[in-house]
């Protein structure tokens, strides 16, 4: 007989605790194959494919796309026949047949499980081929009988209440963290998730909803007591309400959200200090155009300005370090590991080239080419964007001179570039027009004090100003 498996979205690393729902890539009838990517979900860090360790008939799916779910929570069940016969999976899902040119045998699964390990998720026994089979019939006849191994397939997860007609609709364990915290009563939200589940969109709302009356209360008399019951429901249609008044209200959540707890803990936790300084960079941007004049692969000025960060760190290894509060130590880290600042339609982003120290200008320009670009079209994996150990900013390409950068925690430091434009500048006593730009360096006063950044910057600034600064280190 077949059995039915749930799989549920898996710990995905990196801290991450939920995901949103962008592409489902199966539907309710299709055969999947074990570790077939079934779901493509956007996460704080990155778009990913979720495989899915089962081999089987889907017989359903949870969560419509757009929808945000936490880890842990039922993503799909899976069919699964005990001896991968084909008419246990013609029973699991009969609107399920063969694609044209295909045995039955043929589309079976044949293992239950994956050899593979998601994060948060073990799986165990044998590997299997991969095999995605579409069918024209995604209906399901019946619900399959379930073995005693197997959860039956569930319902979103509630939370019942004391007093309540029937249990509340929320899924997630942040959501009724959030509305336990703030006091909110989830018997008086209506949901706006699909069977009427409560979202955190919703939560919020409704706060918004009940904190407004304590903040301006309104001049209208008390309602009598005739009237009280009927103001049961207000709560209930406080959430439109809200929406009326107060605006749109955007979710802090996938990249805008993790942005705004990664800067706001950087802002609470590291002591952060800014200096700056105005260079010359007539010399670079003439050396520069030296090099693309010889022939070979272009270099890019991000890889220059990269290759003078690396130097720089080799003789201020300060900046390149860490602090580890609980043990009231500073780490400083052996390898650069370089994290560059890219805007893109999701947000804001810093990919991270590895070993940067290592690398060469053409290496560099290249590393960056691919992160850019992967960035832009949302390929970039989790790894791409983690072990940071030090960031370049280049906010020149938007126009603008200088900013004071916020430290990507838990580094220490971040160099900001603002445009090369040119200006008037005394060069060799003389008035001159040169290609100026402004240099900002953020630092934790942690690791280091003023002396120690302001040496960093102004050997930053002299290797801008002139290059062959850097052949003393080679």
């Amino acid at each position: 007989m077949a059995q039915v498996l749930e799989f549920k979205l898996p710990d995905l690393g990196e801290g991450l605790t939920e995901a949103e729902i962008v592409r489902w890539l199966v539907a309710v009838g299709d055969v999947v194959a074990i570790d077939q990517p079934v779901v493509e979900v956007e996460t704080a860090k990155a778009m990913v494919e979720v495989p899915c360790p089962y081999g089987g008939v889907v017989t359903a799916r949870y969560g419509e796309e757009g929808t945000e779910l936490p880890v842990g929570a039922p993503l799909l069940t899976v069919a699964v026949g005990g001896t991968g016969a084909p008419e246990e999976l013609a029973e699991a899902a009969p609107g399920a047949a063969p694609t044209v040119g295909e045995t039955a045998a043929e589309s079976a699964v044949s293992s239950e499980y994956s050899g593979n390990v998601l994060v948060g998720y073990g799986t165990a026994g044998p590997a299997a081929r991969r095999r995605r089979v579409r069918h024209e019939s995604h209906a399901v006849a019946k619900a399959p009988a379930p073995a005693p191994v197997a959860a039956a397939a569930p319902a979103p997860v509630t939370e019942a209440v004391p007093g309540h007609d029937g249990p509340v609709p929320v899924i997630s364990p942040l959501v009724r963290k959030l509305a336990r915290d703030r006091g909110l009563d989830l018997r008086e939200v209506r949901g706006s998730g699909p069977a009427g589940l409560i979202l955190r969109a919703d939560v919020e709302l409704a706060i918004a909803a009940l904190e407004r009356p304590a903040a301006a209360p309104s001049p209208v008399a008390a309602p009598s007591p005739a009237a009280a019951p009927s103001s049961v429901a207000a709560p209930a249609a406080a959430p439109s309400a809200a929406v009326a008044t107060a605006g749109e209200r955007v979710p802090l959540r996938g990249v805008r959200g993790a942005v705004a707890d990664k800067l706001s803990r950087s802002r609470t936790e590291i002591p952060d200090a800014t200096c700056w300084v105005d260079a010359d960079a007539t010399e670079l941007m003439a050396a520069r155009a030296a090099m693309n004049a010889a022939g070979g692969p272009k270099i890019s000025l991000l890889a220059l300005l990269a290759r003078i960060c690396v130097h720089a760190l080799a003789r201020f290894p300060e900046l390149n370090s860490t602090v580890d509060m609980a043990a009231r130590e500073i780490v400083r880290l052996p390898a650069v590991h370089l994290g560059f600042a890219a805007q893109t339609p999701r947000g804001l982003v810093v990919p991270v080239v590895k070993d940067a120290g290592t690398r060469t200008a053409e290496s560099l320009t290249a590393e960056f080419a691919r992160l850019t670009e992967a960035a832009r079209e949302s390929a970039l994996t989790p790894a791409d964007l983690t072990g940071g150990t030090f960031t370049l900013n280049n906010y020149g390409v938007f126009g603008v001179d200088g900013s004071t950068p916020i430290i990507n925690h838990p580094e220490a430091a971040m160099l900001g570039v603002g445009r090369i434009i040119p200006k008037p500048w005394v060069h060799q006593g003389e008035l001159a027009v040169r290609q100026v730009v402004q240099l900002s360096l953020t630092f934790d006063h942690r690791v280091c004090d003023g002396g120690t950044a302001g040496g960093f910057l102004r050997y930053v600034a002299d290797c801008v100003e002139q290059p062959a600064v850097l052949l003393r280190t080679l």
